[in-house]
């Protein structure tokens, strides 16, 4: 049973090729390409104001050195929402609940942000290693614990978005699981499990967008750091 209930987060195959690849490119084909029009469809209009007001929000606090991210935080943003959305559909797999995927995003875009900080402004970089006013003997001691910290960005960026994701599809197969087990002993327990069920998916429905936006925010606020 619980191998059966871990099947879902193993990437398909087909003929033993992976199908992880078409998962992934899959999104950017479902999206409209605006035209040349003065005059958008409905679907292009909201498309480019949902971009537009995001990458608004996210730009605020950067100078003007972090707005040249503002297209790769956008289209990252866009592509994270997509697959957990697509993610939720029956038979379906979700790359990000991989790790491996999701730690391909958070250590080279982490490093970006340090490389950027350590490249334009050295000083800055490094005090944020050491609080100001500390204790001389708690020097040491704080520089390794913000090191330590500081290498644990990423980790944390790629564990969170695979572990809510993981966690809401098991609560969804697990309770499914329970909806057609009870379906012929206890009908009206049954239903209750499948209201319990519909909420929850629509709690996912909101965990896939809100972790998506935590992913690429978290990636502005350590940008903001570094520029």
């Amino acid at each position: 049973m619980m191998t059966s209930f871990f099947d879902q987060f193993a990437s398909p195959s087909y003929l033993g090729v992976p199908l992880i690849g078409i998962a992934i490119a899959l999104p950017w084909v479902l999206y409209p390409t605006p035209s040349s029009r003065w005059i958008n469809n409905r679907l292009t209009t909201i498309q480019g104001w949902f971009i537009n007001r995001f990458t608004n929000q996210l730009m605020m606090p950067l100078n003007l050195g972090g707005h040249k991210w503002a297209l790769l935080l956008a289209s990252l943003m866009i592509f994270l929402i997509t697959i957990n959305m697509l993610g939720l559909l029956p038979y379906t797999f979700t790359p990000t609940t991989q790790l491996s995927l999701n730690m391909g995003f958070a250590v080279p875009l982490w490093l970006a942000t340090v490389i950027i900080g350590m490249r334009n402004q050295p000083t800055i970089a490094l005090g944020h290693l050491l609080p100001e006013g500390t204790p001389i003997p708690l020097i040491p001691v704080l520089i390794i614990i913000e090191t330590i910290s500081l290498f644990i960005r990423p980790l944390a960026l790629g564990v969170r978005l695979t572990a809510n994701l993981t966690a809401g599809h098991l609560l969804i197969q697990l309770i499914a699981t329970a909806v057609f087990v009870l379906m012929p002993m206890m009908p009206t327990v049954a239903i209750l499990t499948a209201t319990v069920l519909f909420l929850l998916t629509l709690l996912e429905v909101a965990v896939a967008m809100i972790q998506a936006y935590v992913f690429v925010l978290l990636l502005s606020l350590y940008l903001q750091e570094n520029v």
